[in-house]
């Protein structure tokens, strides 16, 4: 798209948001399914979509959700008719586009958001960090500690599923922010 050339060529980066997609996907009768808008908006150019969470306000199932991700990520995508892929999917050489969790989330939810989101994502966190007791500073803190947390665990081979709650609790150990 016109915008998407703009932002290349200006080095600015173009979020595409998806408020108001409900009322194109959520309808019974007619309209069409999230993932053909995510396939629309790779294609316009975007580089990052709020993707849905799982967790926190923004819904979606966990196995489709995941189909999104690899949709907006990857380079080519297996048919997986239990996460929503119909078909398989060759961009070829279409950027991807980075899938954005946010609404709702906090720093209890980091386990599972690195589970499903991985390393290529954005975890927008509006309320998890405005919301600390002790303000902004320390609740980005409390996420980024969170979140290292998460991702050590993980690399070490432990379940986030199963011991996520543990791993925040062993993280707060050491940081205030994380235990306030």
């Amino acid at each position: 798209t016109s915008l998407a050339h703009y932002c290349r060529d200006n080095g600015v980066l173009l979020h595409i948001h998806r408020a108001m997609h409900a009322v194109i996907d959520r309808q019974k009768n007619h309209g069409m399914h999230f993932r053909v808008l995510a396939k629309a908006l790779r294609m316009s150019g975007g580089d990052h979509i709020h993707s849905g969470t799982v967790v926190g306000k923004l819904e979606g199932e966990r196995e489709i959700t995941l189909g999104f991700v690899d949709l907006l990520r990857d380079d080519f995508i297996e048919k997986d008719r239990s996460r929503g892929i119909y078909f398989t999917q060759d961009w070829v050489s279409l950027p991807g586009v980075l899938p954005v969790a946010s609404g709702g989330i906090h720093v209890w939810h980091m386990p599972a958001l690195t589970e499903i989101f991985g390393d290529d994502s954005v975890l927008q966190f509006g309320g998890g960090t405005l919301g600390h007791p002790w303000g902004n500073a320390p609740g980005a803190v409390a996420n980024r500690v969170a979140l290292e947390a998460c991702v050590q665990a993980r690399n070490e081979g432990r379940d986030l599923a199963r011991e996520g709650n543990e791993i925040i609790r062993e993280a707060s150990k050491w940081s205030p922010e994380l235990a306030a």
